[in-house]
């Protein structure tokens, strides 16, 4: 029997993470696990763990390693994260990375590749900036690559209710991006040491992007 798939996406806030991870899901079952979601959940939800990220990611912050970790180590004790996963978000730190290595130790689980998805700054810019959601069914669009029929009316639900997420200003965007430069980066050469990683080129379609993680993680995606 093939082992599970299990994956780490890295790449800046709207490098394309969220897309190809859901491709991912819908192609081979693997389950998305994105930090990103699961706290804009705990926030809307209003728990102990949603209110205390809040201030940081209206600032644009790092949510602090100790609340992601806690996260992660319960949505992975999950059972369909037992058959293999997609990290979107985290490791985010060196910190980070090591307490997930303590994690798989403990369960004998082994990570099966990096992935990093390369994308230039001013681009991340125009892809964040431009995004607008619906507030009734959460739905994505962007102005420029992706609107909807109708300004500011969501095409999924017929809610007129479009509208630019906090943390999606261009002034958050750019301490977004600063952060991700002076401590996600220090994740790859981590996993480099490892010898995990593939860096690929985010600035394709998302079919090409896609295309090139499959190879990059082998048949193992084919599982």
């Amino acid at each position: 029997m093939a082992k599970p798939l299990n994956l780490i996406l890295v790449g800046a806030p709207g490098s394309g993470k969220g897309t190809q991870a859901q491709r991912l899901l819908e192609q081979h079952g693997l389950p998305q696990i994105s930090t990103g979601d699961m706290l804009r959940q705990a926030q809307r939800e209003g728990t102990a763990l949603g209110l205390e990220a809040k201030g940081y990611m209206n600032a644009g912050q790092l949510v602090p390693d100790a609340l992601m970790v806690n996260l992660i180590r319960e949505r992975l004790a999950q059972p369909d994260a037992q058959k293999g996963f997609v990290l979107d978000g985290f490791p985010r730190t060196v910190a980070q990375a090591e307490a997930l290595d303590g994690m798989l130790r403990t369960t004998g689980t082994e990570l099966s590749a990096v992935v990093v998805m390369d994308v230039p700054d001013e681009a991340i810019v125009e892809r964040i900036t431009g995004r607008r959601s619906c507030k009734a069914c959460s739905a994505v669009f962007h102005v420029r690559f992706s609107p909807p029929k109708q300004a500011g009316v969501c095409d999924r639900c017929g809610a007129s209710a479009l509208y630019q997420r906090e943390d999606d200003t261009e002034d958050k965007v750019r301490v977004r991006l600063k952060a991700f430069a002076d401590q996600t980066s220090q994740v790859i050469p981590y996993y480099q040491r490892q010898g995990l990683v593939t860096r690929l080129n985010g600035l394709g379609t998302p079919e090409d992007v896609y295309a090139a993680i499959v190879k990059a993680v082998g048949a193992g995606a084919k599982a």
